[in-house]
C-alpha cells in the first residue's frame, strides 16, 4: 500500500523538475511512511511513497526495467496489493522473467513487460498505478475494476499530472483548485457524483475498471471491466454454496501479508462473517486470534437515538459476536473533545470536503486499529452487492424514478439562493445523473418487474455511495499508514452475484439472504437476526448545538467562500422539518456539508466560479 504521484509532459524537460516532483512526493508521506523514491526522465517525473505489506525488504519503487530493441526504461508506481500475485509471478517465470524479490510490484512490473496496458485484466486485487514505457512514449494510468484504491489526475495541453489523492496535484503550480456553479450539487452532496467527476474545475478521477494512456496525441480513457448480466442458472443451494466458496477463498487471499492482521467488527452480519472467516484461517495457522475492533461513543447510553438507518447501537453486538467468535476485540471508545480535536487532521486527510464526525471517527478508529496491526479487513460493498440496506427493501422507494438512496429526503441543494438555485437547478442536475447511470445498467433481456428494476436500484449503488464509502475508507486509513483491505469488493463475487435474480437475493424475505444462508453455521443467532445498522455516529446534543452554531456564523460571515450561496430563511426551514429519510442522524446531520464546504474552501485556497 502506498502513494503515487506523477507528471508527464511533451513540451518541457522533466529531468530538472526534482523539486516539484519531490513537493508533490512528499504530499504523500503518510500513505507510504516507510520508504521513498523518485525518477525523471525527459518527459515524466514518477514519484513514490511505500507502507511495507509484502517482502519488506524487497519491492522499492520506483521499479524500472528495460525494453525495446533500445532497452529504454520501463517505470512503474504503484500503489495497492494484487493478491493472485504468486499465480502470476509462477505463470511469468515460465515464460522467462526473472524475479529479484518476493515482492508483488515486481510482478506487477514484469506483468506489464508481458502483456502489456491488457496486463490489469489478470490482476485480483485493489490496485491503481502509472507505468512510464520510454520507448512507446507513453503514459499508462490503471485502477482496479471497483475503485477501491484512488487515483485522481489533471489533464492540460501537452501534459497531464497524476496522484493517489488530490493533495499530489495541488502541490502543483500549474492547478488551481475552481469550483463551477454547476458542480455544486455534488459538492454539496459527494454521492451523486458520476464515476469520475469532482466537483473542482478539471480533476478527475479515473474511473474504476479503467486504463487511461496518455502520449504526444493526447488522454485516451477506456474500460477494460464491466458488469456483464447474463442468465443465472444455478439454483438456491448452488448458489449459496458459491457464495461461501468464494468468500472462504477472497479472505484466505487478502490475509497474505508480512505484518499483522485484523478486522472492523461491528456486530452486523457482514463484519461479522469476515471476522469468522479470517480467524479460522489465522487460528489454523497458528497466527491467531484475531484482532477487532469497533467503535463506540461516550454517552451512547443516555444520547442514542434510532433512525431507520442505525435502529441499534454496535457496541453489544460486537462484543457479542467476539465472545462467540474467539477473537480479541477491542472496544474504541470516543468522546465529543475526541471527535473535535481530529477534525482538522480528518479534514487534511480527505483533501475533498469531509464528512465531518463521520470522518474523524473513522480516522480515530483505524489510528488505533493501527497500534496493533499494519492490515485490516473491513466489510464495504457487503450492502450494495447483496440488498442489504434499508431503501432495497421499501417498494415505495424501489419503484420511484429516481435514486432510492435519497428518498423523500431534503436536499441541502434546495436552499440554495433564488438566484442560484435558478441557475444551477440542482433537481435537473439530480436527474440528469440519474437518467445517465440508469442508460448503463447492463440489462438482462428478457427480464423484467421487480428483478429488473432492482437490477437499476443496485447498479446505482455500485457506482454512487459505494464509491463514497470507499474513498473515505481509503483517506482515513492511509492517513495513518493503515491498509484497508474489502473482501466484499472481490470483482469475482461482485460478477457472480450481480446475476442473481432480486428474488432470490431476497430468498428468506429477509436482507442479505445469501449472505445469511451461507454462514448460518458459523455465526450467533442474534447476529443472524440483526437488522442493518450503518455505521454510527455520536448523537451528542452538545456536538449537535456546535455543529448548528457553527453554520449559522458561516451563512452570516461576508467573508465565507459560502457567502451568498445559501438562503437562511430555507436552512432554517430545512432544519426545523427534522429528518424525512432513513439517510440522516439529525438536521445538523443534514447541514453539516456547509460547514465541511467552507473549511475545505478556506483551507485550500478554493475559488468559486
Amino acid at each position: 500500500m502506498c502513494g503515487i504521484v506523477g507528471w508527464t509532459d511533451f513540451t518541457r524537460d522533466l529531468g530538472r523538475e526534482q523539486a516539484t516532483l519531490q513537493r508533490m512526493t512528499d504530499t504523500m508521506a503518510l500513505r507510504g511512511p516507510d520508504d521513498s523514491g523518485t525518477w525523471l526522465g525527459p518527459h515524466t517525473a514518477l514519484g513514490h511513497r511505500r507502507l511495507s505489506i509484502i517482502d519488506l525488504e524487497g519491492g522499492t519503487q520506483p521499479a524500472v526495467a528495460a525494453a525495446g530493441a533500445h532497452r529504454e526504461p520501463v517505470v512503474l508506481v504503484y500503489s495497492g496489493e494484487v493478491y493472485n500475485f504468486r499465480e502470476l509471478r509462477t505463470e511469468l517465470m515460465q515464460r522467462g522473467h526473472l524475479f529479484a524479490t518476493r515482492s508483488d510490484t515486481e510482478v506487477v512490473l514484469h506483468a506489464y513487460l508481458e502483456w502489456g496496458a491488457s496486463c490489469v485484466d489478470r490482476f485480483n486485487g485493489m490496485f491503481a498505478f502509472a507505468v512510464w514505457d520510454a520507448s512507446r512514449e507513453e503514459l499508462v494510468l490503471a485502477r482496479d475494476r471497483v475503485g477501491v484504491k484512488p487515483l485522481y489526475y489533471f489533464a492540460y495541453p501537452g501534459g497531464i499530472l497524476f496522484a493517489s489523492e488530490p493533495k499530489g496535484i495541488f502541490a502543483h503550480p500549474l492547478f488551481r483548485p475552481v469550483v463551477d456553479e454547476e458542480s455544486l450539487p455534488v459538492l454539496f452532496n459527494a454521492r451523486l457524483a458520476l464515476p469520475g467527476e469532482t466537483p473542482l474545475r478539471g480533476l478527475r478521477e479515473l474511473r474504476p475498471g479503467h486504463v487511461l494512456r496518455f502520449s504526444r496525441s493526447g488522454a485516451h480513457e477506456y474500460p477494460y471491466w464491466r458488469l456483464v448480466s447474463r442468465e443465472h442458472r444455478d439454483d438456491l443451494a448452488t448458489t449459496v454454496a458459491t457464495v461461501r466458496e468464494l468468500m472462504e477463498d477472497i479472505v484466505e487471499r487478502q490475509l497474505v501479508a508480512d505484518v499483522p492482521r485484523s478486522a472492523m467488527l461491528s456486530g452486523g452480519l457482514d463484519s461479522t462473517i469476515m471476522s469468522a472467516l479470517a480467524h479460522r484461517r489465522l487460528s489454523d495457522a497458528g497466527e491467531g486470534p484475531l484482532h477487532t475492533f469497533a467503535v463506540e461513543f461516550a454517552g451512547d447510553d443516555t444520547d442514542f437515538k434510532p433512525t431507520e438507518l442505525r435502529p441499534e447501537r454496535d457496541a453489544p453486538y460486537a462484543r457479542l459476536a467476539s465472545r462467540y467468535l474467539g477473537t480479541r476485540h477491542h472496544n474504541v471508545v470516543l468522546r465529543t473533545d475526541d471527535v473535535l480535536a481530529a477534525l482538522p487532521t480528518a479534514r487534511r486527510a480527505r483533501d475533498l470536503p469531509s464528512l465531518g464526525q463521520f470522518d474523524t471517527s473513522m480516522h480515530l478508529l483505524f489510528k488505533a486499529i493501527r497500534g496493533e496491526s499494519t492490515v485490516a479487513l473491513s466489510g464495504e460493498a457487503a450492502d450494495e452487492v447483496f440488498g442489504g440496506y434499508p431503501w432495497y427493501h421499501d417498494e415505495r422507494l424501489v419503484r420511484r424514478d429516481r435514486f432510492p438512496w435519497l428518498g423523500d429526503a431534503p436536499r441541502l441543494a434546495d436552499a440554495f439562493a433564488p438566484d442560484l438555485h435558478r441557475r444551477v437547478r440542482p433537481a435537473d442536475a439530480e436527474h440528469d445523473r440519474y437518467l445517465t447511470l440508469k442508460a448503463e445498467v447492463p440489462r438482462l433481456p428478457g427480464e423484467e418487474g421487480l428483478n429488473a428494476r432492482m437490477r437499476e436500484v443496485m447498479y446505482y449503488s455500485l457506482k454512487g455511495p459505494l464509491a463514497y464509502l470507499l474513498d473515505r475508507k481509503d483517506r482515513m486509513s492511509m492517513a495513518v499508514g493503515l491498509e484497508v483491505r474489502v473482501p466484499y469488493c472481490d470483482h469475482r463475487l461482485i460478477e457472480y452475484v450481480w446475476n442473481v435474480p432480486w428474488d432470490m437475493k431476497n430468498a428468506d424475505g429477509r436482507w442479505k439472504s445469501l449472505l445469511r444462508l451461507a454462514f448460518a453455521d458459523v455465526l450467533p443467532q442474534e447476529t443472524l437476526d440483526r437488522p442493518k445498522s450503518g455505521y454510527p455516529g455520536t448523537h451528542d446534543p452538545a456536538y449537535n448545538a456546535d455543529v448548528m452554531r457553527s453554520i449559522d456564523k458561516i451563512l452570516s460571515d461576508p467573508s465565507s467562500p459560502l457567502h451568498g450561496v445559501f438562503d437562511p430563511q430555507r436552512i432554517d426551514a430545512l432544519t426545523r422539518t427534522g429528518s424525512k429519510t432513513m439517510t440522516w442522524l439529525n438536521s445538523s446531520h443534514l447541514v453539516l456539508p456547509i460547514l465541511e464546504v467552507d473549511a475545505w474552501m478556506r483551507t485550500y485556497g478554493v475559488a468559486l466560479a
